[in-house]
């Protein structure tokens, strides 16, 4: 197993476009202040109207002073109010370009909406998701969680509610390519499979909100007993990217009719598939012994037996052993 630095990402990564401002002030506001939150809360709802505003008035919108508003801008990563002036401006340009007839796609699903506009506001949003969270994914720490639950001895997933359809994807994904992992969705059962962990483990939790008490008790126990925790959430300031020794962060916005259950399991899907093929690359002939042990196993459980490519060979990955 590797080093235990706890690694995370609260500021935008250089060369990364800003496209995601909106996205990321969203997840940081439960970090913020009383008077951060109202300069918060005006970008996030008229986004092009204050990328247009200078911080005088930025600062009298939000009924705070100018102090706040840069005080603002470096808890969510920016040098000044500039820089994220231009962020804005990135944002709402392309809000703009995805804009069709006269009511955004992008919008919220109202109660009047027919069903040809809910279909292309959920089509957006899931879509807007999955590109959100590829965009602002820390690279080196990605690598990071990669290498770790490479060398594990096994990996623990934590997940409730929703988040537990998301920790099953993931140990069926790890179960197939030959790793030790085990999802636990009830609490008693999370924390006995925690209390067995050590060093040589891997404790993975996810919660969107980063404060779902039951993945953070589990993930507790595994800290304690000194496993490796990795913490999946959308909010990188919440309890549950505090406790990690690794944070990898969605961007999914919840809202009325997509609570909890969609773009954020869209989201967080998508890293974990960011992480299983990173761990399937570095195990690659051991992976591909077992997704073919697997496939032969349940081959004849269909009413047509499916044909099968070749496997194609490695592309630049060398075999990394366990740890």
């Amino acid at each position: 197993m590797t080093g235990r630095k706890r690694s995370t990402s609260s500021s935008p990564p250089a060369g990364r476009p800003q496209a995601e401002t909106v996205v990321r002030i969203r997840g940081m506001l439960p970090s913020l202040s009383a008077a951060e939150a109202r300069v918060a809360k005006v970008v996030i709802d008229e986004a092009a109207t204050a990328s247009l505003l200078t911080i005088t008035e930025l600062a009298a919108h939000a009924g705070t002073s100018e102090t706040t508003v840069i005080r603002f801008c470096r808890s969510i990563g920016f040098s000044g109010y500039t820089p994220l002036r231009l962020a804005l401006a990135t944002e709402a340009g392309r809000a703009s370009e995805a804009a069709t007839g006269d009511e955004p796609v992008g919008s919220d699903i109202s109660p009047g909406d027919d069903l040809a506009q809910v279909v292309k506001k959920i089509a957006f949003a899931d879509a807007r998701a999955v590109e959100d969270t590829a965009s602002q994914i820390d690279i080196a720490v990605l690598e990071h969680v990669v290498e770790v639950v490479a060398d594990s001895r096994r990996v623990d997933i934590y997940g409730v509610g929703a988040s537990a359809f998301v920790a099953a994807d993931f140990q069926q994904k790890l179960h197939r390519i030959g790793r030790i992992s085990y999802a636990w969705s009830d609490l008693h059962l999370a924390l006995t499979s925690a209390a067995l962990l050590d060093k040589r483990d891997v404790a993975f939790g996810i919660s969107h909100t980063g404060t779902t008490t039951d993945t953070l008790e589990a993930f507790a126990e595994a800290k304690r007993r000194g496993a490796v925790t990795v913490a999946l959430t959308n909010f990188p300031k919440s309890p549950i990217a505090r406790n990690a020794d690794l944070v990898l962060t969605t961007a999914a916005r919840e809202t009325t009719f997509r609570s909890g259950a969609t773009a954020s399991r869209l989201a967080q899907l998508t890293v974990i598939d960011c992480v299983f093929v990173g761990v399937a690359q570095r195990t690659y002939q051991e992976t591909r012994q077992a997704l073919d042990a697997t496939y032969e196993a349940v081959r004849g459980r269909h009413l047509t037996p499916p044909t099968r490519r070749k496997a194609s060979p490695p592309t630049g990955r060398t075999r990394r052993g366990r740890g």
